[in-house]
């Protein structure tokens, strides 16, 4: 290959991890996973695109005995104008990315000293993930080189994650450097010239917190997949070995095949497809359902959430009769998914992806490149890509109707069938190969280079915390509800005070119930929803469970003797199956017919550790004894480092009482004054507003002054 002499000079930065030109090592610990893949299939793209001189992929040279030596090398050539260039930096040996931060500097100098001695001036740098931001920062000022970041994940949200899974923030802090971190990238988002995303609700979700966050600044250019590796049918695909392992349990395995590919995780919402497919005869006679989920040996020896997936599914597929219908095959090779794709077009199947929401949707591309028409949630990257391929459906993946309408129209429709896939095929390769990444990517660095599209910074205002500091807790029911005009001047309100302000719902209602209700009002995404009047917490974006919490309020629960004991008492009738939950047991109760105070002596009579409460005057809740509204924001606002003298609450019912008694500012609005909420007129810092809904909730927060002083006004200092 000929040595090129013209075009950009592109420097790409990724620091962490083992990055080697052959045999990635995918998996082999949290630092070398998809951001390694992407960056070298990113590299070899741009090597390729004609307006490209050379390409240098930069990384952290490592020195160790227990890992390969192809890591020590410090330069490696991939193709003529390609090369993987490592830079030493602390230590020798292979460290993890939440240590290098006291070596990223010395990176800085190195690479810096490294461009001199080779007298070489980059076009462009690239940095990708915090680490490479910090360094890519400081070498754009020193050189006065434009930088481009890829963030790949974000401190502020990854820190949410963290405390979902168990973690207390000064863990968090110590094991993750976490304040560093999002310091690095607050800087970076300061420097750079363009920030590059997959989706457009990664702008809005993720970096919109961030105090330098520029929406000029953003720019979606989708990842490239491997159209090699992904394709459509080749006529081989049925029958296979393959094949009969996915169908082996069906009574009918000709049938084409509706495909669910995905983790076993309650937010992928399996068992919503599932029930459409069991609530549809049609569907059931047109097609098969093969539901990949991971791989298992046992389920109880999977982890408690996908545990819980497995027990909805198989409880749906009883419920429904839905044996011989449904496969959950329980082994697959990583290498088997593009044979998967190809069985499933091959039978004339569908691909759905039914998720609450869905960041990007890389599965939805590679079904798409195999041929088949896609069914997924309108919620996220899947409205981009079927917008871009025009080969599917979107759905609304809290209605198993729509699911179901949707793939009956493409199964029972061959033309629409045909047009979809041959569609999918096509776009892909315009849109989503890596080939198209790349030409979309150097008209983003020409415009660039030639200033010919000038980042015009607006004001930023700085804040001296890292995180956000105080939080607007609200139940939804006649609280958000009621009033669409002063929820959009609330929505707005919420908007702008992002970075410094939690914005968070508390409800009786389940997830499901709580994101239907929010969808049809249009309410913001809140950072925290607190479901199932306090057992369940969830965090945005992808409502990530709290799985601390539950092990928390599992203490002395006991369900099934509860229910025996309130089994025979007239007056308490058990509310619908969609309305309990793991961690709440739901009545409808008659006071005339029952004393709420007999119940709690019973139970308690009966030595059961619960929780009792009552809304509305007619729906009773019995909850863990640690479980309750007030227990999960308090715990909530404890794991996020907020104090709650800076914690509003706009509650309605009495099951609203404990988050607003103590040391919160709250309010009741004045469509709830003569609910069971009057009795807390005379305690300080509860505010009765004059005005209702989300307008109560606005005076309130004047009244406050929530966003300045954040203090009750009443108050004697």
């Amino acid at each position: 290959m000929e040595q090129k002499t013209e075009g950009f000079y592109i420097v790409l930065l990724s620091i962490h991890g083992l990055i080697r030109g052959h045999n990635l090592e995918l998996g082999r610990d949290a630092d070398t996973g998809g951001q390694t893949l992407y960056v070298v299939e990113l590299a070899r793209a741009l090597a390729r695109n004609s307006a490209v001189r050379q390409v240098d992929l930069v990384t952290r040279r490592v020195i160790d005995d227990e890992v390969s030596k192809d890591y020590a090398e410090p330069v490696e050539q991939l193709e003529e104008n390609l090369r993987i260039v490592r830079i030493e930096a602390g230590s020798p040996e292979y460290i993890p990315k939440e240590q290098l931060w006291d070596h990223l500097d010395s990176f800085a100098d190195n690479l810096a000293e490294f461009f001199r001695s080779n007298e070489l001036q980059p076009d462009i740098l690239h940095s990708h993930y915090a680490d490479a931001g910090y360094v890519g920062s400081h070498l754009a000022n020193l050189l006065a080189v434009p930088l481009l970041h890829t963030g790949h994940s974000l401190g502020r949200v990854k820190r949410s994650r963290f405390l979902a899974s168990g973690l207390s923030k000064e863990e968090i802090e110590k094991t993750f450097n976490m304040s560093r971190r999002i310091t690095a990238e607050e800087m970076t988002l300061a420097t750079a010239e363009r920030v590059i995303t997959s989706t457009q609700q990664e702008i809005k979700e993720q970096y919109e917190l961030y105090n330098h966050y520029q929406p000029d600044q953003m720019r979606v250019i989708p990842p490239g997949t491997d159209l090699e590796q992904f394709k459509p049918p080749e006529g081989t695909e049925i029958p296979s070995p393959l094949h009969t392992t996915l169908t082996q349990h069906l009574i009918c395995p000709d049938k084409p095949i509706i495909l669910a590919l995905s983790r076993p995780d309650k937010r992928k919402n399996i068992t919503a497809l599932v029930e459409a497919f069991g609530q549809s005869e049609e569907l059931q006679k047109l097609a098969n359902l093969v539901i990949v989920a991971g791989t298992r040996d046992d389920i109880d020896d999977l982890e408690e959430g996908a545990q819980e997936v497995f027990h909805d599914v198989l409880v749906t597929i009883d419920r429904y009769d839905l044996y011989g219908k449904v496969s959950l095959p329980k082994q697959h090779e990583r290498s088997q998914v593009s044979l998967i794709y190809r069985i499933a077009a091959a039978s004339g199947g569908v691909f759905v992806n039914p998720a609450l929401t869905e960041p990007f949707g890389l599965t939805l591309i590679e079904a798409a490149a195999s041929g088949l028409p896609l069914v997924a949630t309108e919620d996220g990257g899947p409205c981009d890509i079927i917008n871009n391929c025009k080969n599917g459906i979107l759905i609304d993946p809290l209605e198993p109707a729509s699911i179901t309408q949707a793939l009956l129209r493409l199964l029972q429709g061959k033309e629409i069938w045909s047009r979809y896939s041959k569609s999918g095929i096509k776009q892909v390769r315009i849109h989503y190969s890596w080939t198209a990444h790349a030409q979309r990517y150097m008209k983003l660095v020409k415009a660039i280079a030639d200033r010919t599209e000038l980042l015009v910074r607006h004001p930023v205002r700085e804040r001296s915390a890292i995180y956000r500091d105080r939080a607007i807790v609200s139940d939804l029911d006649q609280n958000l509800v009621g009033d669409d005009h002063a929820l959009r001047e609330l929505s707005e309100v919420l908007r702008q005070h992002r970075t410094s302000t939690y914005f968070i719902i508390a409800t009786g209602r389940r997830l499901d119930s709580a994101l239907k209700l929010m969808k049809k009002h249009k309410i913001p995404a809140p950072d925290v929803l607190i479901t199932s009047s306090g057992t369940e917490i969830y965090y945005a974006p992808e409502h990530v469970a709290d799985v601390a919490w539950g092990r928390h309020i599992d203490y002395q629960w006991a369900p099934r003797r509860v229910k025996k004991i309130l089994a025979d008492i007239t007056g308490l009738k058990p509310q619908l199956k969609q309305e309990q939950s793991s961690f709440k047991i739901s009545y409808y109760i008659d006071p005339e017919q029952v004393d709420l105070e007999e119940v709690i002596t019973l139970l308690h009579q009966e030595e059961q550790s619960v929780h009792v409460q009552m809304a509305f005057g007619q729906y009773l809740d019995i909850l863990p004894l640690r479980a309750s509204k007030g227990q999960a924001l308090r715990y909530v606002v404890d794991r996020k480092g907020i104090n709650l003298e800076a914690v509003f609450v706009a509650g309605g019912s009495g099951a609203d009482e404990d988050m607003m008694r103590g040391n919160t500012l709250a309010a009741v609005v004045a469509n709830r004054h003569h609910e069971e909420l009057s009795q807390l007129i005379d305690i300080d810092r509860i505010y009765f507003s004059e005005k209702s809904h989300a307008r109560g909730i606005l005076d309130a927060l004047q009244h406050y002054d929530f966003f300045g002083a954040c203090k009750d006004p009443l108050e004697v200092n």
